[in-house]
């Protein structure tokens, strides 16, 4: 499967500390994929998705452990995670979503420092022979038309 995209994460450097601390520091821009901002986490779209509009919302603390989040952060988190779902069914009318984390190494994720809710827009037939036996996702959307649809419906607009 030709996928030029992920060339800069396979040969590029590694990027020093927290991709999602240094993001948050970040100015928003379909650059760094921040696409809203809440008072206690942020939402971003997955650099990698698994889906097209495959979006995190991440605490704006650095923390990998669901019991470590205060009341506050938990409650907004999810509810960032009901509008980050509300906007990807208004906007790409996906058949189903995939919402939920990945906490530690172990259990698959990522970056197991910083906990983050994966929301994955999922159609029917996107889990095909390419990702179950070929272990490749097909993504039918660039990252700069989503970024843009679903920023300006997290954003009001």
């Amino acid at each position: 499967m030709w996928a030029p995209w992920r060339a800069a994460f396979i040969l590029g450097k590694r990027e020093k500390g927290c991709i999602f601390c240094n993001r948050f520091r970040m100015k928003d821009s379909v650059k760094n994929l921040v696409l809203y901002r809440g008072e206690k986490n942020f939402i971003i779209l997955n650099k990698y998705p698994y889906n097209t509009g495959h979006t995190l919302i991440v605490p704006n603390r650095h923390v990998s452990q669901l019991e470590k989040l205060k009341p506050d952060e938990a409650g907004e988190l999810f509810e960032l995670t009901r509008k980050t779902v509300a906007a990807i069914k208004k906007r790409f009318k996906p058949h189903a979503i995939n919402v939920g984390m990945n906490l530690g190494r172990m259990s698959g994720a990522g970056i197991p420092g910083h906990l983050h809710m994966h929301v994955v827009p999922r159609w029917n037939g996107d889990t095909n022979f390419m990702p179950v036996i070929g272990k490749t996702s097909v993504v039918s959307i660039p990252l700069e038309p989503v970024y843009d649809m679903l920023r300006r419906e997290l954003n009001g607009g």
